[in-house]
């Protein structure tokens, strides 16, 4: 299948061929999908596109008219198709949602300890041959309380490491884990009592409609003045402008993201000549209670492999003619079926 490969990583590229094993055409461009490139999938029957590419109604139309068939997410997260357009329009859309929990789950603790212990501070001080312990103080983690937000494959590793820790977990989440409530005692609350009686909020939700900035100014305004916010989710899972503000008035302790809901087009490029014109995003990179990665969670080996396999497999399955199992536009019956 003549494939189209969008925001291809020098990093990924050497994974994605040795799961491909020269039974597709792949060809790799460093351009995300926009509006203004979907003509360059001319003539390919498939694409594979990352988290920051758009596949809203607009770009889909292109690349219908363009001839493409399928697409397959190299990410768990489908928020940046519009699946609704994508049914309408006829496309088999699938993702890859089981890569690494543990790769995603893991960055959510290192974030939170780099946070907590206050790491990215203590190097830059001590690059400048300060010693001093003044502004470095942080709290041990046995014995908080720390609330899990989103307890899919990911949240569920997250709360096994916690309970390692010895942290009292509560979680919400529309289907309560009945494994994690009675193994590792978690106790299912609704959202304003993990934002009142957590030391440790964190994210693992998919962003759609209901988590479209959940956590804004009438959550913050719950939690305790010293609580720590992580975000492993998506940026717009947050009203980031509410979270520099408490964060500012240290209302809350601090910030640590993997994710912001600006990163297009920034994010996974070397911006270093070229820095982009966003004075949030500015704030948040100086600031000494927020720590930023470049969505960079799901790096690990395994991970990187385990997507491209996955992105190798679904367009093995619709070249046979079948739906993969991670499909996203087909029924959960007709999945069975396969």
């Amino acid at each position: 299948m003549k494939t189209l490969i969008y925001s291809a990583k020098d990093f990924e590229i050497p994974f994605l061929e040795d799961a491909n094993n020269d039974v597709h055409s792949f060809k790799y461009i460093p351009d995300r999908l926009t509006t203004h490139t979907a003509m360059m999938a001319l003539g390919f029957e498939a694409i594979s596109i990352f988290s920051a590419d758009d596949a809203s109604e607009i770009v889909l139309q292109k690349l219908k008219d363009f001839g493409v068939e399928h697409i397959t997410l190299r990410s768990a997260g489908y928020d940046n198709v519009n699946l609704r357009v994508a049914k309408r329009l006829g496309f088999k859309v699938a993702n890859a949602p089981e890569y690494s929990p543990n790769a995603v789950a893991e960055h959510a603790i290192a974030l939170l300890l780099a946070l907590n212990r206050k790491i990215t501070l203590s190097r830059k001080q001590t690059q400048h041959y300060d010693f001093t312990l003044t502004n470095l103080i942080g709290f041990d983690l046995v014995g908080k309380t720390v609330g899990v937000v989103g307890t899919g494959r990911i949240g569920s590793v997250i709360v096994k490491i916690l309970n390692g820790f010895g942290c009292n977990i509560h979680a919400t989440d529309p289907v309560e884990d009945e494994y994690l409530k009675t193994t590792f005692d978690v106790s299912y609350v609704d959202i304003d009592t993990i934002c009142s009686q957590s030391d440790v909020v964190i994210l693992s939700v998919p962003l759609n409609q209901e988590t479209h900035q959940l956590i804004d100014r009438s959550k913050l305004e719950l939690m305790h003045k010293n609580a720590l916010l992580i975000n492993v989710a998506r940026g717009a899972v947050v009203h980031t402008n509410d979270v520099l503000e408490y964060v500012n008035r240290k209302r809350v302790g601090g910030y640590a993201t993997d994710v912001y809901d600006k990163e297009s087009g920034v994010f996974f490029y070397d911006r270093s000549k070229d820095r982009p014109d966003d004075e949030v995003l500015e704030k948040m990179l100086n600031h000494d209670r927020i720590l930023l990665t470049p969505h960079q969670a799901f790096a690990t080996r395994e991970a990187i492999e385990n997507i491209a396999k996955t992105t190798a497999s679904n367009l093995n399955s619709w070249q046979r003619g079948t739906n993969p199992q991670t499909e996203l536009t087909v029924s959960k019956e007709l999945l069975l079926n396969n």
